[in-house]
């Protein structure tokens, strides 16, 4: 890794740790309902929703009735946007000249289903399948309500560990409101309008035809970007307004862009960190989540921006000194393309800047490993704090066995039924991906998207895919070709266990936790807001990640790496 590199990803992480605590001191005020200086614009608007959607605001819900008001809601989400993209060809703003791909039961089910799990999954271009209209109305306020769900549920489950004796974790419609008006509404117009300053359009004009110095013609779609951009990086979605996606220079125009929207994705999943410090009073372990957390995020930076500052052995005819630059936009070059994909691939959010499917087998592999990982660094607006929880609970359980005495953290049991549901957490993930990759490598539906790669690279693709929808991030390697009805039915159903079969169990943790008093430290008790434990918490997710995956890996990147090297 190069001086360059190293300075990028430096200043990223020194301003992204400067915001952590002032952000996170933030969202605690807004979520225990404590005095923000937007309580003179928010609060009336929070009190007239309340009123028009019957909320009573002080009526608290149970882990159950909180995971079917979540679930609810979720599908609520997903009707409309299919509505919304069947009806896309009567809609105001459908150029019908330029759309050119249809949006077929299959897709349009897929997407509504992408868009309302925040997975934002695109078998399609957007410039040739979506309206300016169905943009907006229908993806991007998606973006909005099922981001500020995600963080309704990731805080519901920290007050699970701050309550005692309590059989409430809040009330989901309050959190949800408050997620929106305080949080993901003032970002995103805050964000939006640095966007429009750097270039990145904010209209509603129809494409332009241009004529290109090659002398040949050009359609150029342009659109309500910067409203949709500042959105799908906040809420950690990831969808883009074109088919380039961050590549794209309207969508991603310079270095500062490209800056900005990461830190736009990192900033709040790091926060988190800091307000679960401060909501169970104890600030060591949220800086100690976020040690750990920033740890894993830097070691993969530098393994994936090693990788991709190399020369690729096939050809070593060509002039390589700048790296491997298939796929990759010179703007950004690989320091910049490696840091997208490492803070993309961490904080579920597929808005890349480059062509993965074009890394070398080690710079692929980083940002696939960071999927399978579950989320556990940084991850999804609000998933990310359960994701890396229930590894450090994980990681109590463990040494509680090597040390003889029932595990606890934060003065919480951890007994036979909150490691059940722990085991269950764990397990969900990795066998849905593995079996769903199984099964589209030995089917003709599954095989039949393999366009491009076949081999160890096609293999990869495959297990990229699911990975990414069950992270429910959704970036992809190019070369499989999704839009099918095999991969349009089979990503959804590795969606809707990243969104649900992991949320609905965490929610169900955080009660059993509520319930309990909180134990005295004593001269037996585990400490866990250690250097000791954050050794234990890192190497305990490379253990859980290694044994799930390792035969996959070993039969996609790390397979294509030696056949490269032979």
């Amino acid at each position: 890794m190069n001086v360059s590199a190293a300075l990028q990803c430096l200043f990223f992480l020194v301003v992204m740790t400067a915001l952590v605590y002032p952000l996170g001191g933030y969202l605690e005020r807004v979520f225990s309902g404590q005095p923000t200086w937007l309580d003179p614009l928010c609060r009336p608007v929070e009190r007239m929703i309340h009123r028009l959607c019957r909320v009573d605001s002080a009526a608290e819900m149970s882990a159950a009735e909180y995971s079917l008001s979540f679930l609810f809601f979720s599908l609520a989400g997903i009707l409309f946007i299919y509505v919304v993209l069947r009806l896309e060809r009567i809609l105001p703003y459908f150029f019908s000249q330029y759309l050119s791909t249809p949006i077929d039961p299959g897709l349009a089910w897929n997407t509504a289903v992408s868009f309302a799990t925040t997975t934002t999954w695109q078998a399609y271009a957007g410039e040739t399948t979506m309206s300016y209209l169905a943009q907006m109305i229908g993806l991007a306020a998606q973006n909005f309500l099922a981001g500020a769900a995600g963080l309704a549920v990731g805080v519901a489950f920290l007050r699970g560990f701050a309550r005692e004796k309590s059989e409430t974790l809040g009330n989901f419609w309050v959190d949800l409101t408050r997620s929106l008006l305080w949080v993901l509404l003032p970002a995103s117009l805050f964000l939006s309008l640095l966007l429009v300053w750097q270039g990145v359009p904010m209209n509603w004009s129809s494409y332009s035809v241009v004529r290109t110095l090659e002398g040949v013609t050009q359609v150029i779609a342009q659109g309500p970007l910067a409203a949709l951009e500042s959105i799908k990086n906040l809420g950690t979605n990831g969808g883009g307004f074109f088919n380039a996606n961050g590549a794209h220079p309207f969508e991603n125009p310079t270095p500062l862009t490209n800056l900005i929207e990461m830190l736009a994705i990192a900033v709040l999943p790091a926060a988190l960190t800091n307000t679960f410090g401060r909501m169970v009073r104890q600030p060591r372990q949220g800086w100690l989540l976020f040690g750990v957390m920033l740890a894993l995020l830097v070691a993969g930076f530098w393994i994936c921006a090693s990788a991709e500052a190399g020369a690729n052995p096939l050809f070593p005819h060509l002039d390589q000194r700048a790296g491997n630059m298939e796929g990759k936009e010179v703007r950004f070059g690989p320091a910049g393309s490696a840091l997208t994909a490492v803070v993309t691939s961490n904080l579920a959010t597929g808005s890349t800047n480059a062509m993965h499917d074009s890394f070398t087998p080690v710079g692929g592999l980083v940002p696939l490993v960071n999927m399978l990982l579950g989320e556990v660094i940084f991850g999804g607006l609000g998933t990310g704090m359960y994701s890396i929880i229930l590894v450090a609970l994980i990681a109590v359980f463990l040494s509680g066995l090597m040390i003889g005495r029932t595990p606890e953290y934060l003065g919480k049991r951890v007994g036979p039924c909150e490691q059940k549901l722990i085991m269950l957490y764990t397990l969900a993930g990795p066998a849905c991906v593995l079996a769903l990759t199984a099964f589209a490598v030995t089917s003709r539906g599954g095989l039949a998207g393999l366009t491009t790669n076949t081999g160890p690279h096609g293999f990869t693709e495959i297990l990229y895919a699911y990975a990414s929808c069950l992270a429910n991030n959704g970036q992809s390697f190019g070369g499989l070709s999704a839009n099918s009805l095999f991969y349009n039915v089979t990503t959804v159903v590795a969606m809707l266990v990243g969104r649900f079969a992991l949320a609905i169990p965490a929610l169900a943790l955080a009660g059993k936790f509520a319930s309990q008093g909180r134990g005295p430290v004593h001269a037996g008790t585990l400490r866990t807001d250690t250097v000791t434990f954050g050794v234990v918490l890192a190497v305990t997710v490379c253990l859980v990640g290694g044994l799930s995956f390792f035969p996959a890996l070993s039969l996609g990147p790390l397979l294509e790496r030696a056949l490269l090297l032979r």
